[in-house]
């Protein structure tokens, strides 16, 4: 169906591909990987007929069909969503309206303008419209980006299990690939490298092969580096003059192996370590919550302490993203209380990051906006590593794509520390080393991480504790995602993400015991009541200790910033010996201050080890 013939691509002097061959079939499944820059876009273009290679050629078959999913932005004009799934295709309206159920759509929005829609839902009409046509070839860019998860999970097997064609698809959601490849083209070094087996096992691979290569590498340099060491010592001899040549000439003729390729260019960085907070970071209390006649809480309860990272999972529109919102101080709640503990510092990644930066400023400007104003080289050694480098600092925020959007909001949250990150779908638009680099400075973090993710692999690798929202209801389980799983007796890990009320456990079937066994069981019982309970009043008492320190803290606090604004008041010194006394009391409260935070750290500590573990 589709063939490329050993095909060049150069851009100036840099060459994205080189002698590049490559067969697709109707049936194959491939997922094409590789780093931002690699020129995954620029083969899609290739193949596509909308740039022509520098050398070789691409051959489509005759009367084949291709679909084509951008990543980011599709047209929309004065036509009607039903229209543009159709294509102006009267006749194909039943399965477009299918497609277009499937996609999330309500039968209310067929009729609207698609340009009256967002450009998420856009992506979703144009989406619909690929998969009515049902071309031989779906070319998918990032197609998981708009989708929530109930649709995705529908979309995943639509593709699996109704779609004929083929598909070459770019993504960075390792569930999707892992489901739906069965072959993984990477780019690397110019080359497309071919994997049989979805993106888990390319990993693996990919390992063994540069594991491979790293040894042929070194035993062909040792071979090199003797073969030229014969050469030098004896070239000038005589007698053993023509074995030198024939030692240069075989170095000459090898087949040099390349070392192996240098580590994706990504991002790398660490959060830095923000101050310590009190041990109740944030508290919720009977908050109520509607959007116009939708009430989404009632009575919300919430608390959460120093050092969790928890997960919120549950079904679309049930309040995950309005209750980080909601802890963010985003929105407005009817009634009830947001109370943020002492030295909490609220960061918000915010699941649309247009709403986190100014469309009409440079990615510097943007950057450079931050409460406390930071030297500008601090900020471009920052901007740097997040791969904004030389003039695309000057960028304007209003052209990045949605990868650089996303870590520039980075940036900004690294250059003012929060120790409560609230994060909504926060690898979104972000390559697989990137998330992994995410990743790995997420477990870094000190401070306390809440956050939202359909991202599988992002949330086993973080979260410490899951909460399940359904119907304004909230259902903590004090354990990882594995065991939410367990608990909730979920049929599949990402169906779990988005699982309406979770499954009751099941009864433990009755043991026949002697009566003396019973009698045992009961004291057992009885003694695990009663040291639980001690447990319990030793914690609440040491939490309450900690919550008097806390307030005195904040009393203290209040004191010395009045206390500083007298002495910074002229009409103090008019006084004779004022400003002197207030010194002195400025003292003693600075002192008292810091004796008392002294006593908060070592009883927060305190009461913190004595916290209860997760069932």
């Amino acid at each position: 169906m589709l063939a490329l013939s050993q095909v060049s691509k150069a851009y100036g002097e840099r060459t994205l591909f080189s002698d590049v061959t490559l067969q697709v079939n109707r049936t194959d499944r491939i997922g094409l990987v590789g780093p931002n820059g690699a020129g995954k876009s620029t083969l899609f273009s290739l193949i596509l007929g909308e740039i022509e290679p520098d050398d070789g050629s691409v051959i489509r078959e005759r009367h084949a069909t291709f679909g084509y999913l951008p990543q980011e932005t599709a047209p929309a004009g004065d036509e009607t969503v039903l229209h543009l799934a159709t294509d102006g295709m009267p006749e194909l309206e039943p399965k477009a309206k299918q497609m277009l159920h499937g996609l999330a759509f309500r039968q209310a929005d067929f009729q609207r303008p698609a340009k009256a829609l967002s450009g998420g839902w856009v992506m979703r009409a144009h989406l619909a419209r690929l998969l009515v046509q049902e071309p031989d070839l779906l070319l998918l860019d990032e197609p998981t980006n708009h989708l929530d998860l109930e649709t995705l999970g529908w979309f995943q097997e639509y593709l699996q299990y109704q779609y004929r064609g083929g598909i070459l698809v770019v993504s960075h959601d390792r569930a999707f690939l892992n489901a739906l490849c069965q072959t993984v083209l990477s780019i690397e070094r110019g080359e497309l490298q071919r994997y049989r087996g979805n993106y888990d096992e390319y990993l693996v691979q990919r390992a063994a092969r540069a594991e491979q290569q790293l040894a042929a590498y070194k035993n062909q340099q040792k071979q090199i580096e003797s073969l030229q060491q014969f050469a030098d010592r004896f070239r000038a001899k005589a007698s053993k003059a023509s074995q030198a040549q024939a030692k240069l000439k075989q170095i000459e003729r090898m087949d040099k192996i390349d070392a192996p390729q240098a580590a994706e260019r990504t991002i790398h960085f660490k959060f830095p370590q923000p101050p310590r907070s009190g041990l109740r970071v944030i508290t919720l209390t009977g908050v109520d919550h509607s959007y116009g006649e939708t009430a989404v809480y009632r009575g919300l309860d919430f608390a959460a302490e120093r050092g969790q990272r928890t997960v919120l999972v549950g079904p679309n529109g049930a309040g995950k993203s309005t209750l980080l919102k909601i802890l963010a101080g985003a929105v407005e709640f009817q009634r009830g209380k947001r109370e943020a503990g002492l030295n909490v510092n609220v960061g918000y990644y915010a699941q649309y990051r247009v709403e986190m930066l100014q469309p009409d400023r440079t990615v510097l400007e943007e950057a450079l906006d931050t409460p406390q104003r930071l030297p500008e080289q601090t900020v471009r050694t920052v901007l740097g590593s997040f791969l904004f480098r030389g003039d695309d600092v000057f960028k304007p925020v209003n052209v990045l794509s949605g990868g650089e959007k996303s870590r520039l909001a980075l940036v900004k949250l690294l250059l003012n520390p929060p120790n409560l990150l609230l994060m909504d779908e926060p690898t979104t638009h972000l390559d697989m080393p990137s998330i992994d680099a995410l990743i790995g400075a997420l477990r870094q973090f000190e401070g306390t991480l809440i956050f939202i993710s359909h991202d599988v692999h992002f949330i086993r690798a973080l979260a410490t504790s899951v909460l399940h929202i359904n119907a304004g209801q909230l259902t903590a389980y004090c354990g990882d995602y594995q065991y939410y799983l367990d608990k909730s007796r979920a049929v599949s890990e990402r169906g779990a993400l988005v699982a309406g009320a979770p499954a009751a456990s099941v009864p433990a079937a009755p043991v026949k015991t002697e009566p003396r066994s019973r009698e045992k069981d009961r004291e057992r019982k009885r003694l695990e009541h009663e040291e639980r309970q001690a447990r319990s009043q030793t914690r609440k008492l040491r939490q309450q200790q900690v919550a008097a320190l806390e307030a005195g803290i904040a009393a203290l606090e209040t004191r010395q910033r009045d206390l500083a604004a007298q002495l910074e008041d002229p009409a103090t010194y008019a006084c004779a010996g004022k400003a002197v006394a207030i010194n002195r009391d400025l003292a003693h409260v600075t002192d008292d201050l810091a004796k008392l935070t002294r006593e908060w750290e070592t009883m927060a500590a305190t009461a913190e080890s004595a916290s209860p573990v997760g069932p």
